[in-house]
């Protein structure tokens, strides 16, 4: 089909009123615009679907979830249990509900949370539940037009290859006209024509919550610490308010932003990472006098925390924080064979910090569908600690998935276990005593065009082509390009390591249409540790600034469609 065809049959298969009104105006437009929407599918990124509302299989809509939810119980088989969550971005509810009806209506058993919940709670409740598949409704910290399907397999761990593939290729089998012949009409509701269900549909809920905070949440004492604390309009803000607050913590949360909402009416980017989300529970913060500000993301898998420094509040990098949780882990537990994990992409402080242990280390691709994997493969493996540089972190081995939640309490308790010795930040001033001042920074193009992944794949391509023999007066010597490795090795990144030990990496996102640079810088610690940091900081500043030229350069040679480095 064309795509103008293929828009004509999604006519009869939309049941959203909203996205019909759309798509009969994209039929009256030009070919261009029924092009950006159907001109292909979206396909399984990080661990799922994600991507903007609206209609055609290039949103987020609910032909396009009944259509996955079809590939997963193709995939799974008749007579499979699926565990479902969602949490408050519009429409998440609904999606939720079109899956549950597809899995009863192909035979399966749906376990359908009866209200919205964070990620980690969906992940945990997939083992203790004994479910086949998992399915969370989110699109995580995405803007706020944008959902997202992501898929948990049985051992309660992010999908990853090649099953999304075997899932993906069942998802396109079926045709425009077949979206809707799984049992159910266009309104979700068994189809007289086809039969009723042949499955169950199966409501849970506050007892795998409950489950989730014996079993997950730390048994540690916080009296005596005082918490600003937002949940950035997200579905985990109860659950870690009531949880800080049993254990003893004075608990002050940013009341216009504790209420679940998916329209996010006071940030642009419900990113803790983005500048100015955390802007209200700093001014919190500050007039409560607290001893710590935490943000979760919308649906509480990542964690962001601030601590007062000299003058001001201090946002803690994703490194550092990974840094100051995995020095507590390691600190409360022992064993040789106890294992950290972290991404390529992350610091190296935790390779340095895991060595000085005696335990065992392991490097993955990015994204915790592989964070969790060197455990779950490895069953002498004692899993403590896991995290990927973007704000997620593993601090146990139950929930195998990042989590904020438990991360949040866990950094509560090395606070109170560091308050006699200088607190949080004189701790990172030890490590980089021990290991080196590792500083790291980021440089981010985003794309506008509608076909962002082309767009990425030519700047990576012009990188392959053309690679930088030196940047910011330091000579490239070793450029290591992971699309040569084997599979399940290989990803689209190059890694450009410099003769002064910096360390720069570019990719393409996962999950946004955004070019991501990483880069780190070490710097030895022989004197002043403020002299050492601001030594670093030079570094980092000119090599943020190199690369960030560098990738202008490679724009400007593929014309417009998305915006300078950042």
């Amino acid at each position: 089909m064309t795509p103008r065809e293929l828009a004509l049959a999604w006519l009869d298969i939309e049941p959203d009123a909203e996205n019909r009104v759309e798509l009969q105006g994209l039929l009256a437009g030009p070919d261009e615009a029924v092009a950006d929407r159907f001109q292909g599918r979206l396909t399984f990124g990080t661990a799922g679907l994600r991507g903007a509302m609206g209609v055609g299989p290039l949103r987020m809509n609910r032909p396009v979830v009944r259509q996955a939810a079809r590939g997963l119980m193709a995939y799974a088989g008749r007579g499979a249990t699926v565990v479902i969550g969602y949490d408050a971005r519009p429409n998440s509810d609904l999606f939720a509900r079109d899956t549950a009806a597809v899995v009863a209506a192909s035979g399966g058993t749906a376990l359908l949370f009866d209200q919205m919940t964070p990620t980690p709670v969906l992940a945990h409740a997939v083992r203790l539940l004994d479910a086949d598949l998992g399915v969370m409704v989110t699109a995580s910290h995405n803007p706020p037009g944008d959902n997202g399907y992501k898929v948990f397999l049985s051992d309660g761990a992010q999908l990853v290859p090649p099953i999304d593939r075997e899932i993906e290729n069942h998802i396109a089998s079926f045709d425009v006209a077949g979206t809707f012949a799984d049992g159910l009409d266009a309104e979700g509701e068994p189809d007289p024509d086809t039969g009723a269900p042949s499955g169950s549909i199966v409501s849970v809920g506050a007892g795998v919550i409950a489950d989730y905070g014996h079993r997950v949440l730390p048994d540690v004492d916080l009296s005596g610490l005082t918490v600003a604390y937002t949940a950035l309009h997200g579905v985990g803000g109860e659950l870690f308010a009531a949880a800080a607050r049993e254990r003893g913590a004075v608990v002050h949360v940013v009341e216009q932003q504790h209420a679940p909402d998916g329209s996010f009416p006071t940030v642009a980017f419900p990113n803790p990472e983005e500048p100015g989300a955390l802007d209200l529970v700093l001014d919190l913060a500050t007039e409560v006098g607290a001893d710590v500000a935490l943000a979760h993301d919308p649906d509480a898998d990542r964690l962001a925390v601030a601590l007062p420094d000299v003058r001001d509040w201090r946002a803690l990098t994703g490194n550092q924080l990974g840094a100051l949780l995995a020095d507590h882990c390691l600190a409360m537990t022992d064993g040789e064979d106890r294992l950290v994990v972290t991404t390529v992409v992350s610091s190296r402080l935790l390779g340095a910090q895991a060595a000085a242990a005696g335990v065992r280390f392991a490097e993955t691709l990015t994204g915790f569908k592989w964070v969790m994997r060197p455990g779950i493969e490895d069953p002498t493996a004692h899993f403590v600690f896991g995290y990927e540089e973007a704000l997620g972190y593993a601090v146990n081995d139950v929930v195998r998935d990042k989590d904020g939640v438990s991360a949040g309490l866990v950094f509560l308790a090395a606070m109170q276990r560091l308050r006699d010795t200088g607190g949080p930040l004189a701790r990172l001033g030890e490590l980089a005593r021990a290991h080196g001042l590792h500083l790291t920074g980021q440089r981010t193009v985003r794309f506008g065009n509608p076909l962002a992944a082309d767009a990425m794949a030519a700047v990576m391509a012009a990188l392959r082509a053309t690679p930088p023999g030196g940047l910011h007066g330091s000579d490239v010597v070793e450029i290591t390009d992971y699309l040569d490795r084997p599979a399940p090795e290989s990803t689209d990144l190059l890694r450009f390591d410099l003769a002064d030990g910096t360390r720069v990496q570019i990719r393409p996102s996962g999950t946004e249409p955004k070019l991501k640079a990483y880069v780190e810088v070490i710097e030895p610690v022989d004197g002043v540790l403020g002299e050492a940091s601001g030594r670093a900081r030079v570094r980092l500043d000119g090599m943020l600034g190199a690369v960030g030229a560098l990738l202008d350069d490679v724009r400007s040679g593929l014309g417009d469609g998305f915006s300078r480095s950042r």
